[in-house]
């Protein structure tokens, strides 16, 4: 498969909803893609699982031991007092190996996660405190590749473990701005509408890739068009047009019904993949940045709803992590490449962070406030990262 279309740490939405579990998902340190919080990793019940009971505060969100033993973990996270955090992270790295958003003060939820030896991080933006590190010690879950080739394959297993558990982020989210909008309530479907588009975002190569006869699943959820009608559009953003043109729900439930069947589509899809290439990765971080500068960084996205940062922090932080599950194997090729791409990736998230707002519901200014100078900075930084970026394929297709 590949993925050549058109992205790094993102700023949560910050509006109150109900939180959605989230899962982790392989990578190389030897995590795996595990079920649900319910049922422990592989499936079996006699698995032991390490509970680690996580409370988010305005100070941070530290575990509450100094060291545990590599296996299963499920990690309950309570936001008891963050007022500025709305989500928490574990990492590796650069790579989100689980992850838990929607995380407002007053609520909570878990996630489950197999952990081999390491340090990881345990991330909470907003906080005083953002990371801390969680270290892990004991025998190693499965045998780590040495050889170049089969560390980078890893990693784009890896990666098809994040594609997933975005897209299963986004069936809920679109369930949850379905339920508003058949029930004709403007401002919750408004709510719904910023949460779910950042998943999509994150992800969009994937959606691209997939055509079905003569139906494009990207067009059919994401489609804007200039020469189309907005009252003729499908998906999010006649959605969009309807929520903050016409400001009501009508006329949207049979729209939003047929977007929770193409998202639900896109799920199966990418259930079914059984594996991504290295340089599928590489060219989708490029492309996922290129969208960002052909889109977001002009306003041309969400026209209506004018919350384009979001949606480029989301492509920024998609190509992020598609570079990110490639960095180790990439390392072995070209170390002095990796260090650039890292170095330009900080600049171009500083550039992102600076126009937060957590005021507004994307938890972004909006695209009418952002200045010339802001979005000359913004496309200095995204072209800085792209063209380093732009190499990594052809030197990872013939490790």
């Amino acid at each position: 498969m590949n993925l050549t279309a058109p992205p790094a740490r993102r700023r949560a939405v910050a509006v109150a909803a109900a939180a959605v579990a989230v899962v982790g998902f392989a990578q190389s340190t030897g995590a795996t893609t595990e079920p649900p919080a319910s049922e422990p990793p592989g499936g079996d019940a006699t698995v032991d699982i390490t509970t680690v009971a996580i409370q988010v505060t305005d100070d941070g969100c530290p575990a509450p031991d100094g060291t545990y033993d590599s296996g299963a973990f499920t990690f309950d996270v309570e936001n008891v007092s963050g007022t500025g955090v709305t989500e928490f992270e574990v990492l590796s790295g650069d790579r989100i190996l689980a992850e838990k958003e929607n995380l407002p003060p007053g609520f909570s939820g878990s996630f489950s996660i197999e952990l081999g030896p390491g340090t990881y991080t345990l991330y909470c933006p907003g906080a005083a405190t953002e990371r801390t590190e969680f270290v892990v010690t004991g025998e190693e879950l499965e045998a780590t590749p040495t050889d170049t080739g089969a560390i980078l394959q890893q990693g784009a297993d890896g990666y098809l473990g994040y594609v997933r558990t975005q897209v299963d982020e986004l069936t809920g989210a679109v369930a949850a701005l379905d339920e508003a909008l058949q029930a004709g309530d403007l401002e919750a479907a408004k709510l719904a509408y910023i949460q779910a588009r950042p998943f999509y975002e994150r992800i969009e190569p994937v959606a691209e890739s997939f055509v079905l006869d003569d139906r494009n699943l990207d067009a059919a959820i994401d489609l804007r068009a200039d020469d189309v009608e907005p009252t003729e559009l499908e998906g999010f953003h006649r959605i969009e047009y309807g929520l903050w043109v016409d400001e009501s729900t009508d006329g949207l439930a049979d729209v939003s019904a047929q977007l929770a069947t193409d998202v639900g589509l896109l799920g199966q899809l990418v259930g079914e993949l059984e594996s991504l290439q290295p340089y599928d990765l590489a060219n989708g971080a490029v492309g996922l940045l290129d969208e960002a500068a052909s889109g977001k960084i002009t306003g041309e996205e969400e026209r209506y709803s004018h919350i384009d940062l979001l949606d480029m922090a989301a492509n920024v932080e998609g190509s992020q992590q598609a570079f990110a599950y490639l960095e180790e194997g990439l390392a072995q090729i070209d170390p002095d490449l990796v260090a650039t791409i890292k170095e330009r990736f900080v600049a171009l998230q500083e550039a992102v962070d600076a126009l937060a707002d957590p005021e507004q519901p994307s938890g972004f200014i909006l695209y009418d406030d952002v200045t010339e100078e802001q979005i000359t900075g913004l496309s200095n930084a995204l072209q800085s990262v792209a063209e380093p970026l732009s190499h990594v394929a052809e030197k990872v297709i013939n490790a």
